[in-house]
């Protein structure tokens, strides 16, 4: 669901760059989410994460940390990396002994 905004961010300013899925995002995950009884809080960070899933500083709990690290385990695949660039995405944000478990068997074995 973090990736929710591309549709919109591509229609919108043809591009599906992190910054416009973070800006197209929340409002899409809004109301697809809002016929599930979600509380306030849970449905806020929800909206928070995804509005906020290429910006790194920002990550402020566990939840996001996993899905950061999530998402990268996929887009090192598609996004055909380097070598160089892929030790350097887990020095920079790989934080969790799951997540790193994880890296190294993809992409370090």
């Amino acid at each position: 669901m973090h990736d929710i905004g591309i549709v919109n961010a591509e229609k919108k300013y043809h591009s599906t760059a992190g910054n416009y899925q973070e800006i197209e995002g929340p409002p899409v995950a809004r109301e697809m989410l809002k016929k599930h009884k979600l509380t306030d809080e849970s449905l806020e960070r929800i909206c928070y994460l995804i509005g906020h899933h290429h910006s790194y500083p920002k990550i402020d709990g566990i939840d996001f940390q996993i899905l950061v690290e999530a998402d990268f385990l996929v887009n090192i695949f598609e996004d055909d990396m380097s070598a160089g660039a892929i030790a350097s995405v887990r020095d920079k944000y790989f934080k969790t002994k799951a997540g790193k478990a994880i890296f190294d068997r993809l992409y370090r074995a």
